[in-house]
């Protein structure tokens, strides 16, 4: 089971493995916690702009149904609201009925009951920053811990059903700092230009950051530094890489069929399916938490449960 915050995040984090479980034969789910109400249209190439004013929410749930099918995963909406993403100088405060403003146990409630009916080995989604600090992103983080905690204890949201444990939670590492290092060194070995180059700019001054405050933490005077980033990856370990080599497609049709969120020619992309085959033929994962004994690092989710 993997729990993402919006229609389109589940096919650029982990497609191309889901769907290489789906043919091997595990039963796959999708949970997305929110309707992606208050997305904007992202795709410049986008033809449909009438739709997108009228209902963004109906054109999304039919984008996500495509998407579904072309993982051939199973799907399931949690129902909450999309918080948005908040931008401006004072920044806005959240809307008060949306997912990232809702109290833990009432947003883990219908994860918990739907882990007790799936009943899920494994478990995956975003970091303690979400990937990327995203309310709704960094509420999904928190709902699944918490559910991965409470799923199995049966005094816990008794209402939800019969008590379920899981066995493995990972962490989603999509944005892994070491495979954009590496496809970047494939294209400028190829003699190409790399479409990696500013990102690898951002994560030097993300260590650089990570360096400064780890040193203030030690006890020193220092400020951040002048290009410091707002936000940086936690520093979690890939633990687990999952071939996909042959499910790249399968990933790309997903991400096609999000129109409104994802640009054909934009970031996700940027690296041809061959350079990804001959330099990084995985999907990247952390795993936080084994209630089974495992042997790292690991490539298969189902290390230590089948």
């Amino acid at each position: 089971m993997a729990v993402h915050a919006h229609p389109d995040d589940e096919s650029s984090k982990g497609a191309a493995m889901m769907a290489a479980y789906v043919d091997a034969g595990a039963e796959v789910m999708v949970v997305t916690c929110t309707g992606g109400e208050a997305g904007d249209l992202l795709n410049p190439l986008y033809e449909d702009t009438v739709a997108c004013d009228r209902d963004i929410t109906a054109v999304r749930r039919v984008e996500m149904a495509e998407a579904q099918a072309a993982l051939g995963v199973e799907h399931e909406w949690l129902g909450f609201h999309d918080s948005g993403l908040p931008e401006g100088d004072p920044v806005p405060e959240l809307p008060a009925n949306c997912f990232a403003m809702t109290p833990l146990e009432t947003a883990a409630l219908p994860l918990v009951s739907l882990i007790r009916r799936f009943r899920p080995h494994v478990l995956i989604s975003y970091d303690e920053v979400g990937g990327y600090p995203h309310p709704d992103h960094v509420m999904s983080h928190k709902v699944t811990v918490e559910a991965y905690r409470a799923a199995g204890l049966a005094d816990e949201y008794p209402e939800a059903g019969e008590p379920w444990e899981i066995s493995k939670l990972y962490y989603d590492r999509a944005f892994n700092p070491a495979k954009f290092r590496t496809l970047h060194e494939a294209y400028t070995a190829a003699g190409e230009d790399s479409p990696f180059a500013d990102r690898l700019g951002w994560y030097e001054k993300m260590e650089r950051l990570r360096e400064v405050r780890a040193r203030q933490a030690a006890g020193e005077d220092i400020p951040d530094p002048e290009d410091a980033p707002a936000w940086f990856i936690p520093d979690h370990a890939v633990t687990t890489q999952i071939p996909v080599a042959d499910y790249l497609e399968r990933r790309d049709a997903a991400l096609r069929a999000h129109r409104t969120q994802v640009d054909p020619t934009g970031f996700f992309f940027a690296a041809r399916n061959e350079v990804l085959r001959e330099a990084w033929p995985w999907e990247d994962y952390v795993l936080i938490d084994s209630r089974v004994e495992v042997d790292l690092p690991e490539h298969d989710l189902f290390n230590g449960v089948r």
